[in-house]
């Protein structure tokens, strides 16, 4: 964050502004970008559909992301794990499809882990197994009406986690006649030296228990009436964590919802509480809903097993169900948000999550194009990938604060406002750019601040097709896409509001990493 402009109370109009040229002097004209809404600092693959993260995983150096793929078009069908792999979790080498349908089924969602004990005696070198558990989705079973058409998967990889082989006696988990049974997030609890698989089941996740990876026990069940329900439940993850100021222990469950997020769609609630290795207790009231994220845009979200480092790191997809598959991007659809640290902290509320941008992300700030605001800027074509860091100090007022506006010669604006009195941060892409693909796109997007106070700091990271806001070090954060008719050309930090103590802004351009696949 930058120094506050003033200290002292100013009682009149303050109205800060600057302006830039996102790709080019206003009046003159470039080529087309063949794919102008490719991100420059998120993951896509380089072709065809992409959805849920699967199989987060470190070992040996490496990042791996696995996800839901379908190499045959730009919309859901037959699913795959697609495959990258990094070192730092920004730059990413595609790698070749790692698992494909066979005769039990799709390849949907699941988990890998590191088998560094060789429990399920696989091992077959000097390389630690990595041991994929994924859903079989049996479509034919489904059409004909079944209630057994997912069961889960193993698949194994000795050389690292580069290729893979199917486990023979596929499936691992059969299925009790359940119609929504999958998305296995395997995590190994130490205290008594099993795996616990949690798994996504209609209305709630069930736990199961094992020792080898290969037969599982069920134990307990949670949630089908606790939090929300506005869609099935689905890619659930167990993690432990600790209370940033305690020290003490504490367990999170991630849920992700197809529906009822709360701006509309999908979304990624959690719960804190605690798990003895069989069931989980959820420390709050019933009905409380606490959310990841709580823009429109990151959904099935899960956390890398054996990340180095204190924090669980995160990642989701960024995208919506109720557009996902409209979204006017080709020949690619969907990207992951930023990498996150998440952190457990603790107040008279209860728990609360918080995440912020992995510490590696800071390497991709160009600091010798960066900036306080104080009039006029011009930077340089690539100045549309960039980071707006605002801190506002305000009284509690009963109007909305106008911060920030990215726009363009041609009409489309995405703008940021405040309100002091409902502690909102709200995001508006009514106009960002044209929305008719689906009546579900272009909206108000708000999100409530944790805490009410008169200091509001703001983390915004922006490329070519979306927004990441990380408001007081990712207490609230909002994702969210966007689809210009152009460029924006110029972003406007102003306030219009009399009532505001001081404002500051501060522009720092990104440096593209992910370049277009032509």
């Amino acid at each position: 964050m930058g120094k506050l402009i003033s200290n002292k109370r100013i009682g009149q109009l303050i109205c800060l502004f600057f302006f830039f040229p996102i790709s080019i002097l206003m009046g003159q004209s470039q080529p087309e970008k063949p794919e102008p809404y490719r991100p420059a600092i998120h993951f896509t693959p380089k072709e065809y559909w992409m959805n849920d993260p699967n199989g987060l995983v470190y070992y040996g150096g490496n990042y791996h992301l696995f996800y839901q793929y379908y190499p045959g078009g730009t919309v859901w069908g037959p699913m795959h794990w697609g495959h990258a792999v990094s070192k730092d979790l920004l730059h990413w080498e595609h790698l070749p499809i790692a698992l494909y349908p066979d005769s039990l089924g799709y390849i949907f969602s699941g988990s890998v882990i590191v088998d560094h004990l060789n429990t399920a005696g696989l091992q077959e070198g000097k390389e630690k197994t990595l041991i994929a558990i994924f859903t079989y989705h049996d479509s034919k079973g489904e059409k004909a009406g079944t209630s057994t058409f997912q069961t889960q998967g193993m698949a194994y990889s000795n050389d690292g986690g580069f290729t893979w082989k199917k486990y023979a006696n596929n499936p691992v988990l059969n299925n009790p006649r359940k119609k929504d049974f999958r998305d296995p997030k395997v995590s190994w609890y130490a205290k008594e030296k099993k795996w616990i698989m949690t798994l996504a089941v209609g209305n709630h996740v069930e736990f199961y228990s094992s020792s080898n990876l290969k037969a599982w026990t069920y134990l307990s069940s949670f949630g089908e009436k606790e939090g929300a329900h506005g869609g099935v439940w689905e890619c659930p993850d167990l993690i432990k964590m600790q209370d940033a100021s305690s020290g003490k222990e504490a367990w999170v469950l991630l849920v992700s919802i197809g529906n009822g997020g709360p701006n509309g769609g999908s979304a990624t609630q959690y719960f804190t509480g605690t798990f003895n290795g069989k069931t989980f207790l959820n420390d709050e009231k019933p009905e409380m809903v606490k959310w990841v994220d709580q823009g429109t845009d990151n959904y099935a979200g899960v956390t890398y097993f054996d990340a180095p480092g204190k924090h669980p790191i995160f990642i989701g997809w960024m995208s919506n169900w109720q557009y996902a598959q409209q979204v006017p991007t080709h020949p690619w659809r969907s990207a992951i948000t930023i990498p996150r640290e998440l952190t457990l902290i603790k107040n008279s509320k209860g728990f609360h999550l918080l995440s912020q941008p992995i510490k590696q992300y800071t390497s991709l700030l160009e600091m010798d194009i960066s900036q306080q605001v104080k009039d006029t800027i011009s930077l340089s074509d690539a100045a549309y990938t960039m980071q707006v860091d605002a801190d506002l100090v305000s009284n509690d007022v009963n109007e909305n604060i106008q911060l920030l506006e990215w726009n363009n010669k041609w009409g489309d604006t995405l703008s940021l406002k405040y309100n002091p009195a409902t502690a909102e941060i709200i995001l508006n892409r009514l106009q960002s750019g044209p929305g008719d693909f689906n009546p579900s796109f272009n909206r108000i997007i708000r999100g409530k601040r944790l805490q009410a106070n008169g200091r509001l700091s703001l983390q915004l990271i922006v490329d070519r097709s979306s927004i990441e806001i990380f408001a007081d070090k990712g207490s609230l954060v909002i994702t969210a896409l966007f689809f210009p008719s152009k460029p924006y050309q110029w972003v406007r930090v102003t306030s219009t509001s009399s009532k505001i103590k001081a404002i500051s802004a501060k522009y720092t351009a990104i440096k593209p990493i992910l370049q277009s696949a032509n």
